[in-house]
C-alpha cells in the first residue's frame, strides 16, 4: 500500500505542476482575474496534498499503522479530487454550482490529516 500512495502522490504532483503551467500560460487571457486566483488555489492545494500522499506512503513504510494511514491516504486523494477538481471546473467553466462541492474536499483534507495524526499516535512501533 505504501508504494501505491507514493505513486499516486507522484502522479498527482506532476498533474498539479502541469495544471499550474497551463493556468499560468494559457488561462491568463481566457478567464477573469478572480477565476485565475481560484485556479491557483486549486493548484496549491492539489500540490500540497500530493506531497501529503507521499508522506503517507513513507509513514506506512516507517510505522506499523497501515489501516489508519490507508484511510488517511484515500480520504486525502478524494479530497484532492473534490476540492481541487471542483475549483478547476469552477474557474475554467464559470459554473458556480461546482463551488458547492469544494467544502467537502476541504473537510476530506481535514479528516485525512487527523487520520495521519491518529495513525502516528497509535503506532505499534517505537520509532523514537
Amino acid at each position: 500500500m505504501s508504494k501505491l500512495f507514493l505513486i499516486l502522490g507522484s502522479i498527482s504532483a506532476a498533474t498539479a505542476v502541469i495544471f499550474g503551467a497551463f493556468g499560468t500560460h494559457s488561462l491568463k487571457t481566457k478567464i477573469p482575474g478572480e477565476m485565475i486566483a481560484v485556479f491557483q488555489t486549486a493548484v496549491q492545494y492539489h500540490f500540497y496534498h500530493s506531497l501529503g500522499l507521499m508522506v503517507i506512503g513513507l509513514l506506512i513504510i516507517r510505522i506499523n499503522s497501515q489501516t489508519r494511514l490507508w484511510i488517511a491516504g484515500w480520504v486525502m486523494f478524494i479530497g484532492i479530487i473534490l476540492f481541487s477538481g471542483s475549483l478547476y471546473l469552477l474557474s475554467t467553466t464559470g459554473t458556480r454550482w461546482f463551488g458547492i462541492i469544494t467544502p467537502f474536499g476541504g473537510i476530506a483534507f481535514i479528516i485525512s490529516w487527523i487520520w495521519v495524526a491518529v495513525g502516528v499516535w497509535k503506532t505499534n512501533k517505537d520509532s523514537s
